[in-house]
């Protein structure tokens, strides 16, 4: 199957850099309306046969535009939501901000015990993430939308994609409504085809064009 893993659009708390995620959370700026309402055009060549989306209100209003777009459901899912930030919740100083990803890029490179402060392991995440992943793998369509957000995305394809190291995921951000397609299946595995539209060949390469800070990534 094809897998159009889509980052939500901008919010409030992006513009400050904010460790915002908890649920429902904030919904989008201006222009994360604007950006949201770009997506169906950003994905006319893609048959898509479903959208899921998290339990957080900038994915489900991400990923309305497209839905009205095919005429389809919104399925929301609370296993796809933001990494738990835990001690960190709406810190937006450089301490936390690096502790935060340094926590979701460790666990890409297989430290699945270590644990955010105050919240979830990346066994715990990955877990969640995965059992909607394989919902929506379940529903036999040939492409499925999932509407998410930028750390949990880095992270699991990071983990999951066979062609994505965890260094190529620290490296390169993920903008708002930033796209990162994938082919497989939870059995055989993933392979990451582009991300941010940028094509991924059998191993991962350094893109500055794609690189950004972390503050980027929620």
């Amino acid at each position: 199957m094809r897998l159009l893993l889509i980052r939500h659009g901008q919010t409030p708390s992006n513009i400050i850099g904010a460790l915002d995620t908890g649920v429902p959370g904030p919904g989008l700026t201006e222009l994360g309306v604007e950006q949201a309402a770009a997506v169906p055009g950003a994905l006319v060549d893609e048959t898509i046969g479903a959208i899921f989306a998290s339990t957080q209100r900038r994915a489900q209003l991400t990923a309305a535009p497209l839905a009205e777009a095919r005429g389809l459901t919104v399925e929301i899912r609370s296993g796809l939501r933001e990494v738990d930030a835990g001690d960190l919740e709406m810190r937006n100083d450089d301490e936390a901000v690096r502790i935060y990803m340094e926590t979701v890029i460790a666990w890409a490179d297989g430290d699945i015990d270590r644990r955010m402060p105050g919240a979830e392991s990346g066994a715990e995440v990955y877990a969640r993430y995965d059992e909607v992943i394989a919902e929506a793998a379940a529903t036999g369509h040939a492409t499925v939308a999932i509407v998410s957000h930028g750390a949990i995305i880095r992270s699991w394809v990071g983990a999951r994609a066979e062609n994505v190291s965890a260094d190529f995921s620290a490296e390169h951000s993920l903008s708002n409504t930033g796209v990162v397609v994938l082919e497989g299946t939870p059995e055989s595995g993933w392979r990451a085809l582009t991300w941010m539209g940028q094509a991924i060949g059998g191993a991962a390469v350094d893109d500055a064009a794609h690189a950004g800070p972390a503050s980027e990534t929620r």
